[in-house]
């Protein structure tokens, strides 16, 4: 932690490839046992959020979904905030991010119990993983798949590139309340579009993945493919409660 400072990013914010980071439990009502987590990152200036589930929450396996993400973000990675979990606070990680190489990446963190510091994705936790997934306990391994191609392949470019987002431009106090000014909804994609600080090729790379993206397609691929996977988890909840009720007997 010593190696981490305590820092708030928001108000610095002015270019995309700062990013927040955290990690959502998929545990059902009881955090016993071992069951599947995913990893949120979005970016403070766009909006943009990409989601990897991993099995367990190990800093190693956590560790190589930030490098996948990296990967996909369509900016730079300049700057990677997140809370005191062990599964980011730890030597790897901070070796990978602040490395000596030109791809060095400003690691801070989050005071502790602090979850207003952290807003940004706290909301992207709901937007992209609750809205999503809910509240089931995923407490078998090769369910993590299943999330990744829904994730990877379908949920997050339907919500970065289809779906608008309102960001607060002020906050005014009258009296004893707090009046919220909004901007224009915009997606995230029109965001760093609008941005003026993307590469030409990052811009031209951007823009030729949303040509080739169809809402309605992303929409009905993404109902198929929660259908087939609330049916493995009701086959496993229903094989679940056959055993209790056997070993019971």
């Amino acid at each position: 932690k010593s190696m981490i400072p305590i820092e708030t990013l928001d108000s610095k914010v002015k270019e995309p490839g700062i990013v927040e980071a955290d990690t959502v439990v998929h545990c059902g009502t009881s955090l016993e046992g071992d069951y599947a987590n995913t990893l949120t990152i979005t970016d403070l200036l766009s909006g943009w959020t990409e989601t990897r589930a991993t099995w367990k929450k190990k800093s190693s396996v956590v560790m190589d979904r930030i490098i996948d993400i990296r990967r996909s973000l369509p900016f730079t990675l300049k700057g990677f905030s997140c809370d005191n979990g062990s599964e980011f606070i730890n030597h790897d990680l901070v070796k990978y991010l602040q490395g000596k190489n030109p791809n060095a990446v400003k690691f801070t963190r989050r005071r502790p119990y602090k979850k207003n510091d952290a807003a940004h994705v706290e909301q992207k936790n709901d937007a992209f993983v609750r809205q999503l997934f809910g509240y089931h306990r995923l407490d078998r391994a090769d369910f993590v798949a299943s999330m990744n191609d829904i994730y990877k392949n379908i949920w997050n470019p339907f919500m970065n590139h289809f779906c608008p987002v309102m960001k607060i431009r002020k906050k005014v106090r009258i009296g004893g309340s707090i009046r919220k000014y909004y901007d224009e909804p915009k997606t995230p994609y029109h965001r760093l579009i609008d941005s003026g600080k993307l590469t030409e090729a990052q811009q031209r790379k951007l823009q030729a993945q949303h040509d080739k993206l169809d809402p309605f397609a992303l929409k009905e691929s993404l109902d198929k493919a929660l259908e087939i996977f609330e049916e493995k988890i009701r086959t496993h909840n229903l094989n679940r409660l056959t055993k209790r009720d056997e070993d019971a007997a």
